[in-house]
């Protein structure tokens, strides 16, 4: 008989990502390139194995991408003797390795900027206490996503009505975080306040976090969940089945243009022509107000053979190209609302996410 995990507000959810033991201890995260068959946690105790994790989407979703690399620059530079000059110059060095694994999520970016300013505002010359305090500044960019995540629920929350339809797409909920989810966050909140809701997961071609990932968390947390082929999205809306959208998000602009997994935009028009509400949400962190607007976003390109041999599968010709982003951008006046830790953005403008965020 399955195993169902009930999540309630004080539950204790699942756990993407965390630090286990001292100085010198290890990043230990789920590989969810193996769910939902096989649920196995690695153990990254370098710099490259944080990397190659990023880049190979074990660990994936911005904000846990940022916290994997806020300890991936601890990984990177524990080992480092010398004076200080020589320890931020390793530090610089390990954060470029870390920012090269993916170029879009902007929360990536965040956390290693992050980190650079702690180790050059710690004013002692001492590498070990240096080291230290960028351990406490790693767990706390974890703990303070988990929190960020919780906050986004609640205010979420708001917006489902009992008996709601739900439609999301990829994954965004505790595996894509430190831990409890963003776009999932609100779903979760509602399911443990008794309110019946029925979650749509688009599968998100072509890696399908969304019945890979997504239905495995939802149904392990005993919430209703079916699995949808993207292009049924439009006819479930036709069918009156969708009463509200939520995704999270990659990178946000700082007028609103919201980058996130491929498929995201393609949605924000069907519901927009539905005139049902379409959600973002995510955290602080996901802002990028350097970054005007949505034609500014980098758009990573993935291998060709995602598409062309998914899962071992060919399914198109060898000789036939295959597009392959792994991002789109939905303009923000498609956006009814974004759900943040810090409450409601609506309208959706640059103007009010400035606001919200000041």
């Amino acid at each position: 008989m399955r195993k169902c995990h009930i999540m309630t507000l004080d539950a204790q959810p699942l756990q993407t990502i965390r630090w286990c033991g001292e100085l010198d201890g290890y990043v230990e995260l789920i590989d969810q390139t193996l769910l939902p068959v096989e649920f196995k946690m690695i153990e990254c105790r370098d710099v490259e194995c944080i990397w190659n994790a990023i880049k190979r989407l074990s660990v994936r979703g911005a904000p846990a991408i940022g916290v994997a690399a806020a300890m991936g620059v601890v990984l990177g530079v524990r080992n480092v003797d010398g004076d200080r000059a020589m320890f931020l110059a390793k530090l610089k060095e390990v954060s470029e390795y870390l920012a090269s694994s993916r170029p879009t999520a902007v929360n990536l970016f965040w956390a290693i900027d992050r980190m650079n300013r702690v180790a050059n505002e710690t004013s002692t010359s001492d590498c070990a206490a240096i080291k230290e305090r960028l351990l406490q500044e790693a767990k706390a960019i974890r703990d303070e996503d988990a929190a960020m995540c919780r906050a986004i629920g609640k205010f979420g929350s708001a917006l489902i009505p009992d008996g709601a339809g739900i439609l999301t797409h990829c994954n965004a909920g505790g595996l894509a975080t430190a831990e409890f989810g963003t776009a999932l966050a609100p779903i979760y909140v509602a399911h443990a306040e008794g309110r019946t809701v029925k979650v749509y997961a688009d599968e998100t071609r072509p890696l399908l976090q969304g019945s890979r990932l997504t239905a495995w968390e939802l149904d392990r947390a005993g919430v209703d969940v079916t699995v949808l082929c993207d292009n049924m999205a439009a006819s479930v809306m036709q069918q009156g089945l969708i009463d509200l959208v939520i995704t999270g998000a990659d990178r946000i602009a700082a007028n609103g243009d919201v980058a996130n997994k491929i498929g995201t935009y393609g949605l924000a028009v069907l519901a927009n022509a539905h005139q049902i509400p379409f959600y973002v949400a995510a955290p602080s962190s996901t802002f990028d107000l350097d970054t005007p607007c949505g034609a500014d976003i980098p758009i990573e390109m993935r291998s060709e053979d995602e598409v062309r041999h998914g899962f071992g599968l060919q399914t198109a010709p060898d000789n036939v190209k295959c597009h392959c982003p792994a991002f789109d951008v939905t303009p923000a006046r498609l956006v009814t609302a974004m759900i943040t830790e810090r409450g409601i953005i609506k309208p959706v403008s640059q103007e009010t996410i400035a606001k919200t965020l000041a």
